[in-house]
Formats: structure tokens, C-alpha cells, sequence
């Protein structure tokens, strides 16, 4: 009997290596939440400052983040099985993407944040083919 990992593409460790990249991301942005409440003097549990908005900008980046991270997970692990190399390009276009909105948001003009904003294209990238993959494995079309 085959294991799991022998049905699965030969590429798609490359779709691993992307979600273990990105697991890295985050804990990047942890560390400089980390670093700015200590900088801005923000105690535990205060989510946000009245008046320390570099820190809430920095705050935001992380927050939004894990607020799309468990859709991006999704739709690259599951179109990464169909394919691997177009989700891998898409996940690290995507966290590419993260970086340079971290960067741009962490300077505390919320304006910069959109260094980053051609990460909605990527991330179209993983939904469309999960959508495709899903319609052709139902049967919905023949073209996948």
C-alpha cells in the first residue's frame, strides 16, 4: 500500500518548503511586535496605543497577516497537489509581498503599506487554481 507521500507530486515539497518560508514570516513579524512594544514601552495586553501609532502600525501588520495566513495555507497546500510549481511561485510572490507591506506599514505612515499590495494577485493565483482543480476532480469540467 502506497504511503500519502508517494501520491503526492515530487514538486510538491517545494509547496512545503513555501509554507514553511511563510511560518518564518510571521514569526519575523512576531519579532518586531516584540521589539516595538518594548521600544514604545506597550505592556501586555494592550492590543494597541493612543498614542504610539508606529506601534500600531506595526501591531496592524501582523494582525492583518494572520488574518488572511489560514486562506493562504489553504489554497496553497491544496492547489500545490495539482500544481506545485505555479502555487509555490504564487505562495512566495504572496509572502514576498507580505515582507514589503511589513516594511512599508512598519515606518508608521499607513500609506506605504501598499508596497506590498500586489500580493492580492498571487494570492487570486492559489484560489483560481484551487478552484479549477476542485471543478475538474468533481467533474465539472474536463479541462483539469
Amino acid at each position: 500500500m502506497p504511503s500519502v507521500l508517494s501520491t503526492l507530486p515530487k514538486e510538491y515539497g517545494y509547496v512545503i518548503a513555501t509554507g514553511t518560508i511563510s511560518y518564518f514570516m510571521l514569526q519575523y513579524m512576531v519579532l518586531k511586535v516584540v521589539m516595538a512594544r518594548k521600544k514604545y514601552k506597550i505592556k501586555y495586553p494592550i492590543m494597541y496605543s493612543e498614542d504610539q501609532p508606529v506601534f500600531n502600525c506595526v501591531q496592524r501588520v501582523h494582525a492583518n497577516t494572520l488574518e488572511s495566513y489560514p486562506s493562504f495555507l489553504f489554497f496553497l497546500l491544496t492547489s500545490g497537489l495539482r500544481y506545485p510549481r505555479a502555487a509555490t511561485g504564487c505562495g512566495m510572490l504572496w509572502i514576498l509581498s507580505r515582507f514589503l507591506y511589513s516594511i512599508g506599514y512598519s515606518t508608521g505612515n499607513p500609506e506605504k503599506r501598499h508596497y506590498g499590495a500586489f500580493g492580492f494577485f498571487p494570492f487570486a493565483g492559489l484560489v483560481g487554481m484551487t478552484i479549477k482543480m476542485t471543478g475538474g476532480h468533481l467533474g465539472w469540467w474536463s479541462c483539469c
